[in-house]
């Protein structure tokens, strides 16, 4: 339903209403009456319940534990709030509400769906005999307006130093993995880091769940699809970067590597896609190269430990991680270089760390500094057209994986 058909149903649904209370001469307060005709619009045209906390800015995530309990996330805390669905059924005909548009569908033979809200708000469903408390719904709102390098500076989540160093990165087309844990930030810096991306350059997005929000004009956003009720149709992530080297990406962006799709990510960047991007979930650079290990045997080539760690050491040359500490504060550890292979050990360098100075008020306190490495890519960085001062970069060894 667009714009102006929404405009044409309210005005009718007002019209219903107006006529209904002159009826019933029911008597109510203008606040009263104006809060009781949004919430059944909300019911009919929108998410029920649900309505006013997506409408609110500061709510980062929604999460529903059944009809009567709703939690929201705000400022990196969770708090519940006094706002319920009536029943069971009164939630699942909301849940259904969003997935149906997207052709996905839920029921007991298929009780969980990924879905998203039209401003790109990730959703995922849980509904019985998986869910033993009743429907569950969690949401992951998007801002209207996505994050800038400016907002990252100001929450602290990052130094000025540390965005310039990560802006030459991009620009000269180094592969980046972005990683963390979950609810850390990897798709939101994704996002930011993203925005360097050169406008005449041809990027490719992969996502299970269409998130990123690309300013550059040429970009083709691609979405997973899963089985259909028979079982068929599927079209997984790895399905689609496989088939993204056909579609001549200058960079390929994959939201986030979960399985084997790893494995043809880094043959990409091995074979000319550089300046490719993605996300992978871990809590340290060190986890992070385990996982990718990982996930490329996922992908059932019988490779041996030592093929599979020249892959990830040519391919990957930049590892950011990303934390979510107590206060709910969202900032980058580390910034790391793969600097190669010693042996059978991939070698990496710290050329930011952030430094933990304690807590004040109950707020982490500590900075991203550098750790005074020089990397050994910055004469492609050079190359690039780019020269980063010196006071960027400080002495410490490189450690091994």
């Amino acid at each position: 339903m667009d714009v102006s058909q929404t405009a044409e149903v309210r005005e009718t649904i007002r019209d219903m209403y107006n006529e209904i209370l002159q009826e019933e001469s029911v008597v109510l307060g203008r606040r009263e009456r104006d809060a009781l005709f949004e919430q059944i619009v909300a019911e009919i045209l929108g998410l029920g319940p649900l309505e006013p906390l997506l409408a609110d800015d500061s709510i980062t995530e929604i999460m529903v534990n059944g009809p009567k309990k709703i939690y929201i996330e705000r400022k990196g805390r969770i708090r519940r709030v006094n706002i319920t669905f009536e029943s069971d059924e009164h939630l699942m005909r909301i849940i259904e509400r969003i997935v149906a548009p997207l052709g996905r569908r839920i029921d007991e033979s298929s009780p969980t769906v990924d879905a998203r809200l039209k401003d790109g708000s990730r959703v995922n469903a849980v509904i019985p005999p998986i869910s033993l408390i009743g429907p569950v719904l969690t949401i992951r709102k998007f801002s209207k307006d996505p994050l800038t390098v400016e907002d990252l500076i100001r929450f602290g989540s990052v130094t000025e130093e540390s965005m310039e160093f990560m802006r030459s990165t991009v620009i000269a087309a180094l592969n980046i993995i972005v990683s963390g844990g979950t609810g850390s930030g990897k798709t939101t810096f994704l996002n930011v880091l993203s925005s360097y991306i050169p406008s005449e350059e041809r990027i490719v997005t992969i996502e299970n769940a269409a998130e990123l929000q690309l300013r550059q004009e040429h970009v083709v956003t691609l979405e997973s699809r899963p089985p259909n009720v028979e079982g068929k149709g599927e079209v997984s992530i790895r399905d689609l970067v496989i088939n993204s080297l056909r579609m001549r990406p200058d960079r390929i962006i994959v939201g986030e590597c979960r399985g084997g799709e790893a494995l043809d990510m880094l043959q990409a960047m091995n074979t000319g896609h550089e300046g490719s991007m993605t996300t992978a979930h871990a809590n340290n650079t060190r986890d992070t190269l385990a996982r990718l290990e990982t996930m490329v045997m996922m992908a059932g080539m019988e490779l041996p430990q030592r093929a599979i760690r020249e892959q990830v050491a040519s391919a990957i040359d930049l590892i950011v991680q990303l934390a979510r500490f107590r206060d709910g504060s969202r900032r980058i550890v580390a910034i790391t270089e793969i600097q190669g292979m010693e042996g059978d050990v991939i070698t990496t360098a710290d050329i930011f760390k952030f430094q933990h100075s304690g807590y004040e008020d109950g707020k982490v306190i500590g900075s991203l500094r550098p750790t005074g490495i020089r990397p050994k890519f910055m004469s492609k960085i050079e190359e690039s057209g780019i020269r980063l001062p010196p006071s960027i970069f400080g002495v410490a060894q490189s450690r091994r994986f």
